[in-house]
């Protein structure tokens, strides 16, 4: 009998970009190779998963037209992008008939939210819902704990990046941490164990282990957020799969972790 651990059946976080296309001005950085979606699906069959999620990134802001023509090409793959808030209701419905199910939100570490209690915001989440798409946040800290009670009495689903951006011990008791358990309590909310290589390493198992007794498997997703831009010298998509199989280390646990993201992007 195979002592190889069962792969999981979907990355639900990972970037492809080339270098011809433009980066924002505020880029926190500027990879200067190639990730292109090809290299993503090569590394998705060599390691035995079959579904990928293309995640925006902030180096490209609103430039979709890649992850787009990606779509266009794999159904085994879906997306989200990043989307002025004022876009409108049928590029929405358009994009997510593309295969694009979410729009990622992020902005720089202590800056301001916008008016999360404003007309712009609250028409925005309200069409994301309308059209089927989630919201997804690369936020922590108190710009976590101030977003998500803002979203409670929306329609949409959220689903927060990598372990909510935990970045030290304390912060599993800290407002960030707090909001995202409760967030988590009222339904709509699923987290991303993802980018684990972002985070202490010593922590990392009680990270998942207090997000699987709060949220159980069926609303937590594995990600590789393969190229590992910034830590490439240090990480391979194998290392992220041995950290997902150190930090949950139950078969089954996986399984109805994969079980969940597969319906929650695809079906």
């Amino acid at each position: 009998m195979s002592t190889t651990p069962e792969p999981p059946v979907i990355d639900a976080h990972a970037h492809v970009f080339t270098r011809a296309m433009p980066f924002t001005d505020t880029a926190w950085t500027r990879p200067d190779y190639d990730y292109p979606v090809e290299a993503y699906l090569a590394d998705l069959d060599a390691h035995g998963v079959s579904f990928g999620v293309v995640t925006a990134a902030s180096l490209f802001g609103e430039y979709n037209d890649y992850t787009l023509a990606a779509l266009a090409q794999h159904k085994r793959l879906r997306a989200t992008v990043m989307l002025d808030p004022d876009t409108g209701p049928a590029e929405m419905v358009a994009l997510r008939a593309q295969g694009v199910c979410g729009v990622r939100y992020q902005i720089p570490l202590k800056a301001e939210l916008p008016d999360l209690n404003g007309y712009r915001f609250r028409r925005f989440v309200t069409r994301l819902a309308d059209a089927g798409m989630h919201l997804e946040l690369n936020l922590g800290g108190e710009q976590l704990a101030q977003m998500l009670p803002a979203l409670a009495d929306h329609r949409v689903p959220v689903v927060v990046d990598h372990f909510g951006l935990l970045r030290s011990e304390g912060e599993m008791e800290g407002a960030g941490f707090t909001a995202l358990l409760r967030s988590i309590a009222l339904g709509r909310t699923r987290v991303k164990i993802s980018a684990g290589f972002r985070l202490p390493e010593g922590r990392l198992p009680a990270y998942a282990a207090r997000l699987l007794a709060e949220a159980g498997p069926e609303r937590l997703f594995w990600g590789s957020d393969a190229p590992f831009v910034g830590a490439e010298d240090r990480v391979s998509y194998a290392q992220t799969l041995e950290t997902l199989y150190r930090i949950v280390p139950d078969p089954a646990t996986r399984r109805a972790m994969s079980d969940a993201a597969l319906r929650f992007y695809f079906f």
